[in-house]
């Protein structure tokens, strides 16, 4: 079993050791990790992991029965034996790219359910930008300036990101109607990890988010696409 590191709230960190538990000619196993396997529309973390005579890049990292593997290429020397320790090296480029693009999501995703009570059916986040589905929703290009307005001032209130773990019935409790799909979360899940933005929204998430709002930077939306009867997608950009 994979201790994931970076839950709750460590999702800064991006280098650290850890010792190795299994290893096969395409990943490792560690005992413990902070690259983030990838869910809830966020790709997993990159980069390498290096030991005493050899490194590896990192391209990928997924779940697998409790274990997270890390798969490897571009191998120099011999992968490591079981009880190695090794060196952890996240991209923290494309890890801080990904914490901001993720953070945005939240904020967009309840500034759209608070003036139009559309819900968040669906989302992708990646390094260049974001999607994100709506229901009911239908859109036009004023609600789309309303929309980037509202998130954009919501974002310069720099308000703090808190990442917590709390019991899922204090959760359900909580989160407003629409603003998740918790009945997607198995019942076994308990507590739940959940990010709130201060007093402005909670919502339960594994992904990797900024520390405080200010760190997200501006919020360009540059499309929305009709995805068929009520279901509106919008997808942005984070600008410098």
């Amino acid at each position: 079993m994979t201790d994931l590191r970076y839950l709750p709230d460590a999702d800064g960190v991006t280098t650290f050791e850890a010792t190795v538990t299994e290893v096969t000619d395409d990943y490792v196993v560690l005992d413990g990790t902070y690259f983030y396997p990838g869910g809830g529309g966020q790709p997993p973390d990159q980069g390498d992991l290096s030991w005493d005579g050899g490194r590896a890049a990192v391209v990928d990292a997924e779940k697998n029965h409790g274990d997270v593997r890390h798969n490897v290429a571009d191998v120099e020397g011999t992968l490591p034996d079981p009880g190695t320790t090794v060196t952890g090296r996240i991209d923290a480029d494309r890890r801080d790219r990904l914490r901001r693009t993720h953070t945005a999501q939240h904020v967009v995703s309840r500034v759209v359910l608070d003036e139009y009570g559309a819900a968040t059916v669906g989302n992708r986040v990646s390094v260049d930008g974001a999607r994100i589905d709506f229901e009911p929703a239908d859109f036009d290009d004023d609600d789309l300036a309303t929309i980037e307005r509202l998130t954009n001032q919501t974002i310069e209130r720099d308000l703090p990101v808190e990442k917590t773990e709390r019991p899922r019935a204090a959760v359900e409790d909580a989160v407003p109607e629409g603003r998740t799909q918790l009945d997607l979360i198995p019942e076994s899940v308990d507590p739940l990890r959940v990010v709130a933005i201060d007093d402005f929204d909670l919502c339960p998430c594994g992904g990797t988010h900024v520390d405080q709002l200010g760190e997200v930077g501006t919020v360009r939306l540059t499309n929305r696409v009709s995805k068929g009867a009520d279901v509106e997608r919008i997808e942005y950009v984070l600008d410098p």
